[in-house]
């Protein structure tokens, strides 16, 4: 099996959008929660989310939208784009740009992207009253292409002219990881010498407030303490979105052009719960198969994992399911990974989170320190037995484990080696 290289990285989160702000406030375990403008209703139970910074996407119109100068998006690529399609576009770039791809890198049978993201129900739910109200030839001839499932990899393929394999995953809130997984078994098997691994959601109302209605917000009004996995008064996650993208190479083309590598892929795996359409396995069972199976594919013990991103988004059941699994991995350890959750930083970012916290683990690797579990002022008894670190660590881990959860019992678990 051919060895996956991380070689670049782009991020539009709501702790940076780059990477050196990203791995800035992971090391500072500064958090990007705010009281949140359009949640400061009386009929809203909901306050805080973790919005994007310097982006304005609030509009149906396109154009209107709002971002940095140093991106250039045409006006064409935009009617065809909902807003986490932007966060995507800019963060696109900055991958190409860090890992110092040409056109032609890019464009060729080669190279491939995999994609996830929920779609835009914003500009879904716009354009289908549009449709009710004025008529089916009122639509917006780009509707379609801007608000489904698959809109990120609709575009990216395009404007980037991607030629190798291309398609999008739908695994809520594993999908990205599903996305990663599977974009390094491309590689692995020879199939492809790149691929760009995207995740992104809007993170804005009508993405987030509709988990408010399955009690899995937090109603928290205070942003410091609003997102705290692991800790005993947890209430529920905070929605966020933006984007993040990977290039995964080839050990050859990694030789091929001398390129930099933030870390290997080792391996991954995955499993399912079986039990419930919407809430974990009580005793993690899936996620515990799904680290077991990566842990097996790389070859390693569990006592080789140093640190351990968890995907505890700060809800009651899914944390203490993930404590359960780890607990069961990790027990008779003779050393006990360090573990924390980013999400206490950022919020929970959907089908964003596992591509997202994956490129937190690249910074990790490559720039040496282990993230903490940031806003936990009374641990979880239940965590009896886990390495919670509550600060950040300065040391680089050799080998790091990142889970991801979602809907339906999907579970991913993905390894990586150090490479420095």
């Amino acid at each position: 099996m051919r060895k996956v290289y991380i070689t670049g990285v782009g991020f539009i989160t709501s702790i940076g959008n780059d990477a050196a702000r990203v791995s800035e406030s992971l090391r500072e375990m500064r958090h990007g929660m705010v009281l949140y403008p359009p949640f400061q209703k009386a009929d809203v139970p909901v306050k805080v989310a973790a919005p994007i910074r310097d982006f304005q996407t609030d509009t149906t119109e396109a154009e209107d939208w709002v971002f940095p100068a140093r991106y250039s998006l045409r006006r064409e690529l935009l009617r065809g784009m909902a807003p986490h399609g932007v966060y995507a576009y800019c963060a696109m770039q900055q991958a190409v740009e860090d890992a110092k791809l040409t056109d032609a890198d890019c464009s060729n049978p080669d190279t491939g992207l995999y994609a996830a993201s929920g779609g835009s129900p914003f500009l879904l739910g716009y354009y289908l009253e549009k449709m009710r109200r004025h008529g089916v030839m009122r639509c917006q001839p780009l509707g379609v292409v801007a608000s489904i499932s698959g809109t990120v990899n609709f575009n990216l393929v395009s404007h980037f002219k991607i030629k190798g394999a291309s398609t999008g995953f739908s695994s809520a809130c594993a999908s990205s990881a599903h996305a990663l997984g599977f974009a390094c078994d491309e590689i692995m098997l020879g199939r492809q010498q790149r691929m760009f691994v995207v995740g992104a959601e809007d993170g804005n109302t009508e993405s987030i407030l509709p988990f408010a209605g399955m009690r899995a917000l937090s109603v928290q009004t205070d942003p410091s303490i609003a997102s705290r996995p692991f800790d005993l008064a947890r209430d529920g996650f905070v929605g966020t979105g933006g984007a993040t993208v990977l290039v995964l190479e080839s050990e050859a083309e990694v030789e091929r052009r001398g390129a930099k590598i933030y870390c290997e892929v080792a391996g991954w795996g995955q499993a399912s719960d079986g039990h419930n359409v919407a809430i974990s396995h009580p005793e993690g069972t899936g996620l515990r198969v799904a680290i077991t199976n990566a842990l097996k594919a790389t070859d390693l013990p569990p006592e080789a994992v140093d640190y351990v991103n968890a995907h505890a988004t700060s809800t009651p059941i899914g944390d203490l399911s993930e404590i359960r699994a780890l607990k069961t991995i990790f027990g008779n350890s003779p050393t006990r990974p360090a573990v924390s959750s980013t999400k206490a930083l950022t919020g929970h970012g959907l089908s964003l989170a596992g591509a997202m916290e994956a490129g937190f683990c690249a910074l990790a690797m490559r720039e040496g320190f282990m993230p903490g579990s940031a806003h936990i002022t009374r641990l979880d008894p239940a965590c009896t037995g886990l390495n919670i670190i509550r600060a950040t660590l300065p040391h680089r881990p050799g080998i790091v484990l990142s889970n991801s959860s979602g809907f339906g019992g999907a579970n991913v678990a993905v390894i990586f080696r150090n490479a420095l």
